[in-house]
């Protein structure tokens, strides 16, 4: 099966609303198209994200990003603070894309997809948009999150674990704080945590469950110790120092993906959408928004 008949295989028997496979079809037709054009033509089912990135820009981002080349996250943070919209746009299309690669590696075509995280701009969604899960997608959300494992990431503890955290109702900001020093496991299997800023001492307390409890301890089996000994965030990059703020939409947009109830939701589902939808149907109240 080549690209072209894996796009319109996957588009087929997919559930993708019909204005999404329209959407799909057209944004990973073009990258299709973009790969045969190339001197020499590159293999779409084995592309790398750098020719991702360049068939993005080249096709989409160029007009939006004046002299800022297209290969890091100083690009991916001026669309998303100076064009939201197009930095949507953008996100969307890594979400087509995740998909269809999904597609492949479920067909047997490929053994692993690109790692496309790096190239989304983790933007909010806009204003006023639907902010809150409902339980078939909270459902398809808990799924892709066990589903989540080393065949996708290689800190695959650690993003299961975020996810788990925005579920209990903590904000993107203070996932990323959260304290290595402020952990407290309770005799019920409960967790009590705190996320410390520059305003608190040790910042407001919160209870995980016992499913958000069991991931955490999963990731501080693996957690690396971190590059500066002074460095007590909980959640570490590859480089073993904190995490950025963006990131958490990053990783929620990838997970996402996954699920095409959910990678083919109209807003797009983001952290904070699921900070907002919580475990069960009674939502979590996340922390109020920071000024």
């Amino acid at each position: 099966m080549d690209a072209a008949t894996l796009l319109r295989d996957w588009l087929a028997t997919s559930t993708l609303r019909t204005s999404s496979q329209a959407e799909y079809q057209r944004e990973v037709g073009s990258f299709l198209t973009w790969c045969q054009e190339q001197h020499p033509p590159v293999d779409a089912l084995t592309a790398r994200p750098k020719d991702i990135a360049a068939w993005a820009y080249e096709r989409h981002l160029h007009p939006h990003l004046p002299g800022i080349p297209f290969h890091g996250p100083d690009a991916l943070a001026y669309l998303a603070d100076q064009h939201p919209d197009v930095a949507r746009t953008h996100d969307r299309r890594i979400t087509a894309l995740t998909m269809y690669y999904k597609a492949a590696q479920d067909r047997g075509l490929i053994t692993l997809p690109p790692d496309l995280r790096k190239l989304r701009t983790g933007v909010n969604r806009p204003a006023g948009a639907r902010n809150r899960l409902d339980d078939l997608e909270r459902a398809a959300l808990l799924a892709a999150i066990g589903a989540w494992g080393p065949h996708r990431s290689a800190r695959w503890q650690r993003d299961r674990l975020a996810v788990y955290l925005l579920l209990e109702g903590m904000r993107p900001s203070r996932v990323i704080r959260l304290d290595r020093r402020h952990i407290y496991p309770q005799p019920d299997g409960t967790t009590h945590v705190r996320a410390p800023d520059d305003h608190e001492s040790v910042g407001p307390q919160f209870v995980l469950n016992r499913m958000t409890s069991a991931a955490l301890t999963a990731y501080l089996a693996v957690r690396p110790e971190p590059a500066d000994p002074d460095e007590h965030a909980l959640l570490l990059n590859s480089s073993r120092q904190q995490l950025q703020f963006r990131w958490v939409n990053k990783l929620v947009g990838e997970m996402v993906a996954t699920e095409p109830l959910l990678g083919d939701r109209d807003p797009a589902v983001t952290a904070d959408t699921i900070a907002h939808s919580g475990f069960l149907s009674a939502p979590a109240t996340p922390e109020p928004a920071q000024k």
